[in-house]
């Protein structure tokens, strides 16, 4: 069969090309027909799955561990028990609080610690992120829980990645309470510090800003026991 000379030509160069030209030397038919196969439908790659960042701790430590037997005894004067008391929980690895209390002649002292650990989820999101909305919870509960009144709400600097405190008063039976309340991150763990105070039969009750600010020092104490004695880890 007779070819014109430029086809002929054309055929004989793409003999040489690498095979990965190839298709680039294909005839005006081929074309048609692959400019046709292309218009058909191809399945789609599967998306990716969704990340997110590891979260700094994996494992809480020792709840009743986080503050120094003399910041209790500060805090806590004639506490009941100096080593504190582990309140009940499912999993102390991710969820754990920690009790003193004591009376000084009239004057009451309560002191809690809780610990809280988030972990990252690809469809919660990441420790962190989780931790920080756990946080604003907390804090929101701080002020409205039970019949406390004239809430105080303030955003603070130099504890954790973020801290709120709230200050608020009850009365209980009779007798006025201060409570104070720290709520921190720290990465992807929680703190949430309560400390109250009450003065009984003929003592006064004590003064808030001194409960404050002894809570805020307590929780940057709560917030370096974490860093130390914290499992990291995803």
């Amino acid at each position: 069969m007779h070819r014109s000379a430029p086809r002929l030509a054309r055929i004989l160069a793409c003999a040489t090309v690498p095979v990965v030209l190839v298709a680039g030397c294909s005839s005006g038919s081929d074309k048609k027909d692959d400019k046709n196969a292309g218009g058909s439908a191809r399945p789609g790659s599967p998306s990716a799955s969704p990340t997110v960042a590891a979260a700094k701790f994996s494992k809480l430590p020792d709840v009743c561990s986080t503050l120094s037997g003399k910041t209790v005894d500060d805090l806590v004067p004639k506490a009941q028990n100096k080593k504190g008391k582990a309140l009940p929980s499912a999993d102390t690895n991710t969820s754990a609080s920690c009790l003193w209390s004591g009376l000084d002649k009239f004057d009451y002292r309560s002191l809690t610690v809780s610990l809280k650990l988030f972990r990252s989820d690809p469809g919660l999101g990441s420790g962190d992120k989780r931790a920080g909305e756990y946080a604003a919870q907390q804090a929101s509960r701080a002020a409205t829980a039970g019949k406390v009144t004239d809430p105080k709400t303030e955003k603070v600097a130099g504890i954790g990645d973020e801290a709120t405190t709230v200050s608020t008063k009850e009365k209980k039976d009779g007798d006025d309470f201060r409570d104070q309340t720290v709520v921190v991150r720290t990465a992807n763990v929680v703190i949430t510090l309560q400390y109250d105070g009450a003065g009984y039969e003929t003592a006064k009750a004590p003064d808030a800003a001194d409960l404050l600010k002894d809570a805020k020092s307590a929780a940057k104490e709560a917030v370096g026991a974490i860093g130390k004695g914290a499992k990291t880890g995803a």
